[in-house]
């Protein structure tokens, strides 16, 4: 865009039409979940409750100020259903889709947003990446819609069975975590096939297309890229311990032994993947142990993989500072992993995502301490939910329905960042400055 007057170029960096884009889709979607026809009582459910819901669903998060499967019409959850896969995937992967089939040619612009959307490495074989995208998002949610409403069909007929299969299939392999019963699925927590199907599906969009992508093409571990391989371990670690320490530390819960030890097995499990950003959960998260409260809110901290549908740092940004800090304790100058070195720059944004990850929790939560009412609220309720939001995970201590209209915005805010990544927003609103001047170099004393 020229300004006459200026006579300067504005040129719009991929950063920001991923801004710009998110925030368009979000504003479509508040409109049609404010129409009557999006509400169960044929009256709006009014904008702030439409932009929280829209801006949850796009960012697949999962958190709701109204009952998703009693207060909206059909419409409604249709509605959310979409605006769960546009934001899971990607508007840009629907992009590449639709130009391809118009026959259109993407310049190198479009293939930069394309990269940043799908944080590939490269511009290279993006129009490949994005089918690939949409086609592993479709097998995987037509083969859990599948399963899902024959597992339901006894109860509710393969009609209804089939709609309910279709929206949780899409629901969770986005990681969004919205469910059409108010209990989100506690009446499924000994289910081994809910259990199953659903936390695999949410497993698998939770560690990305990328690597999805390596492990089909490549057979060896040894042959995977260090990418694929940091995140199915750590991926694999996290949900280990996870599970391992949800039901040791629910062990100390009297509520949890209402459970048959089978449900409480599949309970600790699915609690201890489910923090991962998919947001469902099979226990009543308000009532479980401070300590495994605790617990979630670091796993959601960490959140999913990049590249993929989930929110959170991610794990490779957690496990590279990780490793910098035990290159650093063992007096090493460079980090190391699977025989590769990373790179100091690599290592400079994992430590700039956590330090603007963790202020921007601590700030919200701590806002949300004065628009929530303290005196009233426990400070972990508050923390959790704000983390929940951030990692666009969706779990819920109880908070979210009972938000005052500062305290709604200030967790659609928080949603919106955790989707796009503190990166990319201040990527998005900062002016790039390069300079070419060198100093000298001094010490500063640390520790």
């Amino acid at each position: 865009m020229v300004l006459p007057w200026s006579k300067k170029v504005f040129v719009l960096n991929p950063h920001q039409w991923m801004l710009i884009g998110f925030g368009i889709i979000i504003f479509i979607g508040t409109i049609l979940l404010g129409l009557p026809a999006a509400s169960s009582s044929g009256e709006s459910i009014g904008f702030l409750n439409a932009l929280f819901m829209s801006t949850s669903a796009v960012c697949v998060t999962g958190l709701a100020v109204i009952d998703t499967g009693s207060a909206l019409s059909v419409f409604g959850q249709l509605v959310i259903m979409v605006l769960i896969q546009v934001g899971g995937l990607g508007f840009m992967t629907f992009g590449v889709i639709i130009a391809i089939v118009l026959g259109k040619k993407l310049g190198l612009k479009y293939r930069l947003l394309i990269q940043e959307s799908t944080k590939a490495t490269t511009i290279q074989g993006l129009v490949k990446l994005s089918f690939s995208i949409f086609l592993i998002a479709f097998i995987f949610e037509a083969i859990a819609a599948a399963i899902l409403m024959f597992r339901w069909a006894g109860e509710m007929g393969y009609g209804k069975a089939a709609y309910y299969a279709v929206f949780h299939a899409v629901s969770a392999f986005n990681n969004a975590g919205f469910a059409l019963w108010s209990d989100s699925l506690s009446r499924f927590v000994g289910d081994p096939i809910i259990n199953v199907v659903i936390s695999a599906m949410f497993i698998l969009g939770g560690i990305g297309f990328t690597v999805i992508m390596d492990v089909w093409q490549k057979s060896s571990w040894k042959k995977l890229s260090l990418h694929s391989k940091v995140v199915l371990l750590t991926s694999t670690v996290l949900s280990l311990l996870g599970f391992l320490f949800i039901f040791i530390l629910e062990s100390l819960n009297p509520s949890f032994y209402d459970l048959s030890l089978s449900e409480r097995l599949w309970g600790a499990y699915f609690q201890g993947v489910t923090p991962r950003t998919a947001g469902f959960n099979t226990m009543d998260i308000a009532g479980m142990m401070a300590a495994s409260q605790f617990f979630i809110i670091f796993l959601m901290f960490i959140g999913a993989s990049s590249g993929s549908t989930g929110g959170g740092i991610k794990t490779n940004t957690f496990v590279v500072l990780i490793l910098a800090m035990y290159a650093t304790i063992r007096g090493r100058s460079e980090v190391h992993v699977f025989n590769r070195k990373i790179v100091t720059d690599i290592i400079m944004r994992a430590l700039t995502v956590i330090l603007a990850s963790l202020g921007i929790v601590l700030m919200v939560a701590f806002l949300l301490t004065i628009t929530e009412h303290a005196l009233q609220r426990d400070f972990l309720e508050i923390l959790f939910e704000v983390t929940s939001a951030f990692g666009t995970v969706g779990l819920s201590m109880g908070l979210t329905p009972e938000l005052t209209s500062l305290g709604k915005l200030l967790i659609i805010f928080t949603m919106f960042v955790g989707r796009l990544g503190p990166l990319t927003l201040a990527f998005a609103l900062a002016q790039k400055k390069t300079t070419h001047i060198g100093y000298a170099e001094e010490k500063v004393l640390i520790g």
